[in-house]
C-alpha cells in the first residue's frame, strides 16, 4: 500500500484550472520571455492586489531561484545578508549565495522570526570598516521554515529598523499565501508591499506546476533586473507558462483559497495531536506542523504516512513535520487523525 505523503505542499500537480488554461491557450501563439498578454494581465492582477501599479512583477520558476537572483542582484561584493538560521538561504540551499561571493549572517531564533535587537547583534560586531563586512540586507519568510507568522506590529518595526540602518528587507515568500490567511494573521498582501523592499509570492506551494512572483516595489532595486534574470539562466523562452498560472491563481481569490484550505487541514491534525496531549516544537497556525513523539510512536505512524523527522529532542524523542496542501483531503486528514489515536 501506497503511503500517503505528508513531507511537502508540492507532492500534487497543479490544481485543475491551471491545467485547463494551459491546455486551452496551448496552440495560441505569444511572445517570449514574459512578454506575453497571459504574464501581463497576470502582473497587472498583483499589482491591483498590493495597491501599487509602479511594482516591478517578475516571474521565475522555483523559490531559491528567486532567492539567489534578488539577493545577488541587490548586494555589492562586499556586503553581507542577515537570516535566521532556521531561513531557507542559510540551511537548504547548498550555498547558492555564499557561491555568488556574499556571507550569510546566521542568527540563532526562538520562532524563526528576526527581531531588530537580532539584526544589531550582527552589526554591533561589524564597524571596523572596510576591514569587515557590510550588512546591506535583511532576509526574512512569512511563514517561516517552522511555520510561525509575522505580526503587522512586528514587520513594520523590522523595517522601519532596517530604514533607520540602511538596509534593505526581502520576504521569502515560498508560503505567503499560508500565512496571510492563518487564523491569527493581521497583514494584508498590501501591507507586505508597503514593509517591504521586496518579496515574492509563491505558486509552487500553492497550487501551481512551478513558480514564483518577484514583486520589487523600490524604486532602487528594480533597475536592470532583467539582466540577472537571463544571466542566472531564469528567463525562460516559453515564459507564457508561468504567467498563465498566476493569472488563474489570482483570479477570484483562488491563491488565498488553496492556501485557506492547507491551513485548515493542518488545524485538524493539530488538534487531534493536542487532544492526545502530545507537545509541538512551535506554536504553529499555517499548514507546518512540529509534534513532538517518542520513536516509537514514529515508528508506528511511518508505517501508513511519510513525513520528516525534524529534529531529535533527546534520545527518546523527535519533532516530526507535516506539512498539508492544497490539495490535502478531508479523507486522508481524517485516517491521520485515526492513526493519531492508535499510536
Amino acid at each position: 500500500m501506497k503511503k500517503y505523503s505528508f513531507k511537502n505542499d508540492y507532492s500534487e500537480g497543479c490544481h485543475p484550472n491551471i491545467l485547463e488554461a494551459l491546455i486551452k491557450t496551448n496552440l495560441d501563439q505569444q511572445n517570449g520571455y514574459g512578454y506575453d498578454e497571459y504574464s501581463e494581465e497576470a502582473k497587472e492582477l498583483i499589482k491591483r492586489e498590493i495597491n501599487d501599479s509602479n511594482a516591478d512583477i517578475h516571474f521565475v520558476s522555483g523559490g531559491t531561484q528567486a532567492n539567489l537572483l534578488v539577493i545577488s542582484s541587490i548586494l555589492r561584493p562586499h556586503e553581507s545578508v542577515v537570516s535566521a538560521e532556521t531561513g531557507h538561504i542559510f540551511t537548504n540551499e547548498t550555498g547558492a549565495i555564499e557561491g555568488t561571493g556574499h556571507k550569510i549572517h546566521g542568527i540563532v531564533t526562538e520562532d524563526g522570526k528576526l527581531k531588530p535587537e537580532h539584526i544589531q547583534s550582527v552589526l554591533d560586531t561589524h564597524t571596523n570598516k572596510p576591514h569587515q563586512l557590510k550588512q546591506k540586507l535583511v532576509y526574512i519568510s512569512n511563514s517561516t521554515e517552522i511555520g510561525t507568522i509575522y505580526q503587522k506590529q512586528e514587520l513594520k518595526e523590522l523595517y522601519e529598523f532596517c530604514k533607520a540602518n540602511d538596509l534593505y528587507l526581502f520576504l521569502d515568500g515560498a508560503r505567503l499565501g499560508q500565512a496571510l490567511t492563518s487564523e491569527i494573521n493581521d497583514l494584508t498582501l498590501e501591507d507586505i508591499a508597503n514593509l517591504t523592499d521586496v518579496f515574492y509570492l509563491g505558486g509552487t506551494k500553492n497550487g501551481a506546476l512551478l513558480g514564483e512572483a518577484i514583486v520589487i516595489t523600490n524604486d532602487k532595486l528594480k533597475e536592470e533586473f532583467g539582466f540577472h534574470i537571463k544571466q542566472k539562466g531564469a528567463m525562460l523562452a516559453k515564459g507564457r507558462l508561468l504567467g498563465i498560472q498566476f493569472l488563474e491563481l489570482m483570479k477570484d481569490d483562488l491563491y488565498f483559497d488553496l492556501a485557506k484550505h492547507s491551513n485548515v487541514q493542518a488545524m485538524k491534525i493539530k488538534s487531534a495531536f493536542q487532544n492526545e496531549g502530545f507537545e509541538f516544537l512551535s506554536e504553529t497556525f499555517t499548514n507546518q506542523i512540529f509534534p513532538i513523539l517518542n520513536n516509537s510512536q514514529i515508528e508506528k505512524l511511518s508505517e501508513q504516512f511519510d513525513f520528516y523527522v525534524w529534529k531529535k529532542i533527546d534520545d527518546k524523542r523527535s519533532a516530526i513535520r507535516i506539512i498539508t496542501s492544497w490539495a490535502t483531503s478531508d479523507e486522508v486528514v481524517e485516517k491521520f487523525v485515526k492513526g493519531i489515536s492508535n499510536i
